[in-house]
């Protein structure tokens, strides 16, 4: 069996890290009007003995420069207003380049967002 969460993303730098099961597979990113954020909904195995990852996504702007390897997966649009949301999987191994604690990068270099790292539905 599998079944489809909704996890809340925000613009910024900073990247998002979601606890997800071997094999999801990301079908939707939209702009949800009345809370003012881009969510994205995650098909994942409902298997309990499924190993589980933790993978970083990123939302960006239009015009907004990410690094080649990011993985492109949808865009959400936010339609009264003119902005446009770009949902970036960034690649396994690249997490470090966000860990800001282990490796001593400044934070000037990536803004802080509230992430919201757990499924709401």
């Amino acid at each position: 069996m599998k079944t489809i969460h909704k996890f809340r993303l925000e613009p910024g730098k900073e990247p998002t890290t979601l606890t997800l099961k071997e094999g999801y597979r990301v079908v939707r990113s939209e702009y949800i009007v009345p809370h003012k954020a881009v969510y994205l909904w995650v098909e994942q195995p409902l298997n309990v003995t499924t190993p589980t990852l933790e993978r970083q996504f990123r939302v960006a702007y239009s015009g907004e420069p990410v690094p080649d390897s990011f993985e492109y997966l949808d865009t959400a649009l936010d339609p009264f207003g003119p902005e446009a949301y770009h949902v970036f999987a960034i690649p396994a191994g690249e997490e470090e380049l966000f860990n800001t604690a282990s490796n001593g990068a400044s934070n000037d270099a990536f803004s802080r967002q509230n992430w919201q790292h757990t499924a709401i539905s």
